[in-house]
């Protein structure tokens, strides 16, 4: 779905997965900052939208995601994740029930499969699930801004800021309130900047929650019966996961930045070592520079020089061995 914001000026669209919205409006480090100082807005319109509604909607989700839900209290934000059958990150939601109904924002594209499979899960219980991508689209205030929010405006209130389930239809007349507008790559700068795993960047098809640090954020350890559960507990208390996210500084001198899939190897063992992990999401930072996150082996140490590619690398752990 185009974002009408796209006409603004300066307006550079997104690629891939996120397209749709504006990468940046002509000046990447200066969005950086403003988001960094909480001014402006960036538009997340691409993202899905889903609602849950109906008397049983947070003890049926309560079976179902890996976070407690059961007892949400009004307007508290939330994250969850749906596992598959041997703990494997099939969806994650951004959460929030504003007393009649859960509001969730998911990838894009994602939402017809998460559909899917609560329509499946639905049983006897008393609750309907829609999508709602046609009609809300999803915004970002960054902490500490003052922008107003529309009366009526269902809102995600977060450390990092507040997400707003805004009528599509308002979004232009938001965006002239409420400026200036932020690109999508400066909000993924400050999301690597705060080791914020993001699925389909962070994850792939054999990711566990204890790879990514979400044990806490979006799974809850006192709570059972949701599918994957097993796998979450046995890791939990028996063991350590295969593999662990790192934050890295990479190498100013380069020009381009490895990209998302590029290989990690031990710097020691040049260009032909053997693969011990791989690049995730990669940016520049207004301030840190060229940073990424990764997925590397667990038992890669500390402080072992690495090779992101062609690019030198230094890790800091985000989960640790």
């Amino acid at each position: 779905m185009k974002s009408p914001l796209l006409s603004l000026p300066g307006a550079v669209p997104a690629e891939g997965v996120d397209e749709g919205v504006a990468a940046h409006y002509g000046d990447l480090f200066r969005e950086q900052r403003a988001l960094a100082g909480g001014t402006g807005f960036v538009d997340l319109s691409h993202r899905g939208v889903v609602s849950v509604t109906g008397d049983d909607r947070l003890s049926w989700l309560h079976l179902l995601l890996t976070q407690h839900v059961s007892d949400l209290p009004t307007g508290q934000a939330t994250e969850a994740l749906i596992l598959s059958a041997h703990g494997h990150i099939e969806h994650a939601l951004y959460l929030v029930d504003d007393g009649t109904t859960v509001w969730a924002h998911v990838e894009p594209g994602t939402q017809d499969a998460l559909i899917a499979y609560l329509e499946s899960m639905k049983f006897f219980y008393r609750v309907d699930v829609t999508d709602r991508t046609d009609e809300f689209a999803v915004v970002h205030l960054p902490a500490g801004s003052i922008a107003e929010v529309p009366e009526g405006v269902v809102v995600r209130e977060t450390p990092y800021g507040r997400d707003l389930f805004l009528p599509r239809a308002d979004l232009e007349s938001f965006a002239e309130k409420s400026g200036p507008a932020v690109g999508l790559l400066a909000y993924e700068a400050l999301r690597v900047e705060h080791h914020r795993p993001r699925l389909g960047f962070e994850t792939d098809h054999r990711t566990i929650p204890h790879e990514l640090g979400w044990i806490g954020t979006a799974v809850h350890l006192q709570k059972g019966c949701y599918r994957g559960q097993e796998t979450v507990a046995r890791v939990q208390n028996l063991g350590k996961p295969p593999r662990r996210l790192v934050f890295l500084h990479l190498d100013g001198s380069e020009v381009h930045l490895p990209p998302a899939g590029a290989d990690i190897r031990l710097a020691d063992e040049g260009p032909d070592g053997r693969k011990i992990g791989f690049v995730t999401t990669s940016v520049r930072h207004h301030e840190l520079g060229p940073v990424a996150l990764a997925l590397v082996k667990r038992n890669v140490p500390l402080d072992a020089r690495l090779m992101a590619d062609s690019t030198a690398a230094a890790q800091e752990a985000v989960v640790e061995p």
